[in-house]
């Protein structure tokens, strides 16, 4: 659990199937920045095959919103050959446009994959419904980990 000013806080970072059900969780302190657990949430996501065989690892694609707009982010998709729909920031746009050619060339952006991205967000509304996530009376990060997944898990029961 973090401290911030308001108490102790936790963050729920997840990754969320086309149907809003969660495929992978992480809790982590409430000032930690979201785009530092984006590999470790992809590196969680196991999704079983029907029958036999290795789960899988690799999503289709990835939607996400500016918070997670960095080279590093887009250099780990491409080197796995995950195609993805993340705006840049502004200020990454004005410092590519002030270089001029030396700026480099824009990354793709699929606006149509990109309006997909509220699922994660009724992701996070369909774990918000349980009570015991949406008030985080737990005073453990590892206790609040397990209702999140708890959670998690009806919400995949349920579908």
């Amino acid at each position: 659990m973090g401290r911030s000013r308001g108490g102790l806080t936790t963050k729920v970072h997840l990754a969320s199937d086309g149907l809003c059900r969660p495929l992978a969780l992480l809790v982590t302190p409430g000032q930690r920045a979201d785009c530092t657990q984006f590999i470790p949430v992809m590196d969680k996501i196991r999704v079983p095959r029907v029958g036999s065989g290795r789960p899988r690892r690799l999503p289709d694609s990835v939607s996400a919103d500016r918070a997670y707009s960095n080279s590093k982010i887009r250099a780990y998709l491409r080197r796995r050959g995950i195609s993805h729909a993340i705006p840049e920031k502004r200020d990454t746009i004005a410092a590519r446009e002030r270089r001029g050619s030396r700026g480099g060339r824009p990354p793709g952006f699929d606006t149509e994959r990109y309006a997909a991205r509220n699922t994660v967000e009724r992701a996070v509304n369909k774990l918000k419904q349980f009570r015991a996530v949406a008030t985080r009376y737990d005073k453990r990060a590892y206790v609040f980990l397990g209702t999140v997944t708890a959670a998690a898990i009806l919400i995949w029961l349920r579908s």
